[in-house]
Parts: structure tokens; sequence; C-alpha cells
């Protein structure tokens, strides 16, 4: 008989994008950082292959066999479970059963990468059972495809590698074609904000495959022009002008290229500013960033313009955008340390007053997945 191993615990944080919005799946740049809030994981091993979850927030449970997963056919939080699985079977790992206990505090729908945490986590802790350490790269591209084939949301890589890959007290600058990472320090001086604007998002019912279509079409523009052109990476703000010249585009198609062209411009110009320490100008790109969202991309609304608007007129803070794929969701917003309990105390009452709607906010560092052995 196998031996069972000790039970163990993972934490595996949530993601909020600092900048860098719907470029991932453009083979883009992203800036992403590893929340403090996330998912945890009470892992115990078993020596059959039967896997047992416990999912404490909706006080719901799922058993199944490992080798009769029936993966992605369910609708609901266990296509995120089975499927997480069956991509670590189809990816050639051996596993054995495990009982977990499935808990987090993330909002829900909120736009932080609450299903990559999961799968990121529950991979991790799969894995972790039977003895076997992957790369973030691999367990970022396992917990993706999870996503894509079994709860049939077809994502990029940006929250399953911010999360894998994290670093404690960095943000993570990741080229979302070669995966190459970049640590990009947050000093202690800087706040990360993150505001819960109460609007839920539903992101498989959203808009969201309606953009990456649209971007394939403007790649298929563009490469007329240039055919080494494979993704919106490639795409200069010139060659982007040149199109427009020879009148090629439908205009939402133009707005939606603008959009993605001009983000990787400013992804690259605010890891050059953390690095330099001018926050100010962060904040402008985090503004720019968000009208870019509500106006080229359309993927805002009434409330997260509301408080990204109301976040600008705060002292302390340097900049407010969207975070995640829009529809409702999250904020995020660069603010001084120092200031971050004054904001967080006058938003709340003045976003109520504004939209008569609720709005969590949270300061949060840098995280990173850790695991927590049993002591000897």
């Amino acid at each position: 008989m196998t031996e069972v191993k000790a039970a163990f615990f993972v934490r595996s944080p949530g993601r909020v994008n600092l900048i860098g919005e719907h470029t991932d799946y453009n083979a883009g740049f992203v800036m992403p950082l590893a929340l403090e809030r996330g998912t945890t994981f009470q892992v115990q091993p078993r020596d059959d292959q039967q896997l047992i979850v416990h999912a404490l927030r909706f006080n719901a449970h799922d058993q199944a066999d490992l080798a009769n997963l029936a993966a992605g056919t369910h609708g609901d939080w266990r296509d995120y479970v089975r499927g997480t699985a069956q991509a670590l079977l189809d990816a050639g790992y051996a596993l054995q059963g495990a009982e977990i206990n499935i808990d987090g505090d993330l909002p829900l729908s909120g736009g932080l990468s609450s299903s990559a945490s999961l799968e990121v986590g529950l991979a991790f802790s799969l894995l972790h059972a039977q003895g076997i350490t992957i790369a973030p790269a691999e367990l970022a591209k396992i917990a993706q495809r999870a996503e894509i084939e079994y709860a049939h949301v077809n994502c990029g890589i940006m929250d399953q590698l911010s999360i894998a890959a994290g670093v404690a007290g960095h943000a993570t600058l990741i080229d979302c074609r070669s995966l190459e990472i970049e640590a990009v320090p947050i000093p202690a001086e800087v706040a990360v904000l993150v505001i819960d604007s109460g609007v839920p998002r539903t992101l498989a019912g959203s808009a969201y495959n309606q953009r990456r279509a649209e971007c394939e079409q403007a790649v298929a523009i563009l490469q007329q022009l240039d055919p080494s052109i494979n993704d919106l990476r490639d795409v200069s703000s010139t060659l982007l002008a040149q199109a427009v010249e020879q009148d090629r585009f439908e205009d939402v198609i133009y707005r939606r290229a603008r959009h993605v062209v001009s983000e990787n411009e400013r992804v690259h110009k605010a890891a050059a500013a953390f690095r330099t320490g001018d926050f100010g100008y962060v904040g402008e790109l985090m503004n720019e960033s968000h009208w870019s969202l509500r106006d080229d991309y359309e993927v805002s609304g009434p409330e997260l313009d509301q408080l990204t608007e109301l976040l600008r007129d705060m002292a302390g803070v340097w900049g407010a955008r969207l975070t995640g794929a829009g529809f409702g969701g999250c904020c995020v917003a660069l603010v001084e340390a120092s200031q971050v309990d004054t904001v967080i105390a006058a938003l709340g009452p003045a976003y109520h007053a504004a939209t008569g709607r609720t709005c969590e906010a949270f300061s949060t560092k840098a995280s990173a997945l850790t695991i927590e052995e049993p002591r000897a």
C-alpha cells in the first residue's frame, strides 16, 4: 500500500493587474502582482484515486475518481476543480487521490482571478502531494489549459502566470509571448489599493470572447500591410496610423487595436517609472489605461468610471483604473502609503452617495504562492 503523506497547507494568491489589460491574449505585456488575499487549500493525500473536495465558501462538496473525472460537464465550480486535475493528467503527471478543503477571501466575479488562484493552487497541491515540483511557467500553462478546455473561458496566460511566478514585494512584468518574467520592486511608500465596485462580472458570458475576435480581425487587416505580424503585440503606433490613412479599418476594429497597441507601450513606461521612483507618472499611465479601456475597448461601466473619478480627486492618489476583464468587478489605485487609510475611509461614503452601491476597498502588498508543511 502506498504510504499516505501528512496533510499540508497551500496559499494561492489572487492577482491584481496594475497595468496591461486585454494585452495578454494579444501576446503583449502585462504588469500584475500577486495579492495577499487568495485561496487556501488544506490537503490530505490519499492512497486511492478519489479526489474529494469541500468548497467551504459554497458549502458544497464534490467527489470524483481520477480515472473518470467527467471534467468540464457541470457548468459550475466543479469544472475548475476537475478540469485542473484533468489538465495535469493530460500533461502526463501521475496523480494520487486527495481530500482537500478549499476556502478563500477573494471577491468572487470581481476580476481578481479567483478562478486562476484556484487552478494554480490546486495544481500545485496535487503535484506537491506526489513530491513533484515544476517550473512556474509550466504550472501556469496547465492551469490555463484547465480554464480554456474545461471551464470554457478562452483566457490568456497572465492570471495564472502572475500567481505561479509572483515574488513578494514585487510586481511581475510578463512578456506573454515568451513568458519571460521580470520582477519590478514596489517600495514600502507605495500602497496598492483594490476596490470591489460591487458590480458582479460574469467573464464567460461577457463580451470577452468578442473582444478577442475583434483583435483577430485587426491582425488580419494589418497583415495585409506587414505579413510578419502575428499578434497585435507586433504592431507599432506608426503602422496602425498607416492603416488608418489607407482607410482599412472599421471604427470599432481600429479602436480595439489602438487600445492594445497603446496599452503595451504604457506597460513598458510604467515599469521604467517604477524603477526610477516616478510614481506620479505611473499614476498618469494608469489613468490613461482606464480611459482607453472605457472609450476604445468599451469594457468599463458607470460604477467603474465613478470609482476611478472619485479616487483621482483624492489627496495621495497617483492614479486609478479598472482591473481585470471589466464589465464590473474591481478597480486598482496607486496611493501614497501614508494616505491609504484616509482614502479608504472617504471612498465608501462618496461612492454610495454617487451610485447607491457599496464598495469594499483593501490595500495589499505583493505576495507569492506559499506552502506550509506539517511540523515534525
